[in-house]
């Protein structure tokens, strides 16, 4: 039975081996497309979720006051706790920027177990533009976004917009070890997926919907206890008969990641995320691994001349999908020399996440059902 299970892995690892290629080849193909482009802008309510600070917030905020953008922008923070570190970093930025229409909302109202969906509920009732453009705390954009994300938007059928994101890294080796997971296999996978009808995703990195729209799927508030509430939000726009547009671009999510630990209970959290939105198609993700089939169709079959070529093939295969990825991006994350250790952590942390029911946000602990929906264990 081990020379079968061998020769069935090198299956798997020639199938990876073809998927990786195709993935990165039509994620360069994605990123390269024109952009729409539209006349007519909406004023826009941009609303920031905050929870905490992280090496670069600053910035990352003040680039949400450099929009290229010809109609009324609102920005509106908000935290949940007075005594969060964020406010300080929020009021240091409406001083600098008093050009610049900025509103903090502090409300600790929890309304589910999902803070993040708490804290929405609560800034959303503060913006005043009908189109409203949501995007996590740790996602930093270049001054074209508003106008892309908003053309997207006035395409006839289109209910909201999301983004791809790209990983930018700290300097630090987690925090480059996560920007590697998200360029090398996040986003080449998530494009494949949406081509081939795999998936239809809605990410937290950007959603960007009408104020009408989010009325019609029931705010918020119909969100407050998911953990995967960004899916839901996109499944529930998805149910009005509406699609998801995902313009070429990528924005760019800081990876702070400040030890393995972080790193790990990151990456489990989304691993199980994505198994709960689709168990069938995250099982299936095990062909996304080919260098650790590879190095197991090698330990089966005794690292024979056949079994070494396909490890060399394999690694072949994903140091072409870095450098693919990179140039269509821009975004370089992490030497070549550390993709194979790369790919051994993101396969142990596919392995692990089907024992995981318990994942940590927040720096609180919580319990995922089988619906997705989130408690305190």
């Amino acid at each position: 039975m081990i020379p079968v299970l061998g020769w069935l892995f090198a299956a798997m690892a020639v199938v990876g081996c073809i998927y990786a290629i195709t993935a990165a080849f039509l994620a360069a193909r994605h990123l390269g497309r024109p952009a729409s482009a539209t006349l007519l802008f909406s004023p826009v309510s941009l609303i920031k979720p905050l929870h905490g600070v992280f090496p670069g917030m600053a910035a990352v905020l003040e680039g949400f006051c450099d929009q290229d953008y010809p109609a009324p922008v609102q920005i509106v923070f908000g935290v949940q706790d007075p005594a969060d570190p964020a406010i300080e970093v929020v009021e240091a930025l409406r001083t600098r920027r008093p050009d610049i229409d900025i509103e903090l909302v502090i409300n600790a109202t929890q309304y589910g177990t999902n803070r993040k969906i708490s804290n929405l509920i609560n800034i959303a009732a503060q913006a005043r533009h009908p189109l409203l453009v949501h995007s996590d705390a740790d996602i930093a954009v270049t001054p074209d976004y508003l106008r892309r994300v908003a053309a997207a938007l006035t395409i006839e059928g289109v209910g909201a917009v999301t983004c791809l994101y790209v990983g930018a890294e700290d300097g630090s080796p987690w925090s480059r070890l996560g920007a590697m997971a998200l360029n090398y296999g996040f986003l080449p996978n998530a494009v494949l997926g949406k081509v081939l009808g795999l998936a239809q995703p809605c990410f937290g990195s950007t959603i960007a919907m009408t104020s009408t729209t989010l009325a019609r799927i029931g705010g918020f508030q119909a969100f407050a206890n998911h953990l995967a509430d960004d899916y839901e939000i996109g499944r529930a726009v998805r149910a009005l008969g509406l699609t998801i547009a995902i313009p070429p671009m990528v924005v760019s999510h800081l990876c702070v990641e400040a030890s393995g630990g972080h790193l790990l209970d990151h990456e489990l959290r989304w691993g199980r995320t994505v198994r709960q939105v689709d168990p069938a198609g995250y099982a299936g993700s095990l062909i996304t691994y080919p260098f650790a089939l590879a190095l197991i169709t090698g330990a089966l079959l005794g690292f024979s001349l056949p079994s070494l070529a396909l490890i060399f093939t394999a690694l072949g295969v994903r140091f072409a999908c870095k450098v693919c990825i990179d140039r269509a991006t821009g975004a370089r994350a992490g030497r070549w020399w550390l993709i194979p250790a790369r790919d051994l952590l993101s396969f142990g942390v596919f392995i692990a996440s089907f024992t995981v029911n318990n994942v940590g946000w927040q720096g609180r602990r919580f319990r995922v059902g089988r619906d997705g929906v989130l408690s305190h264990p």
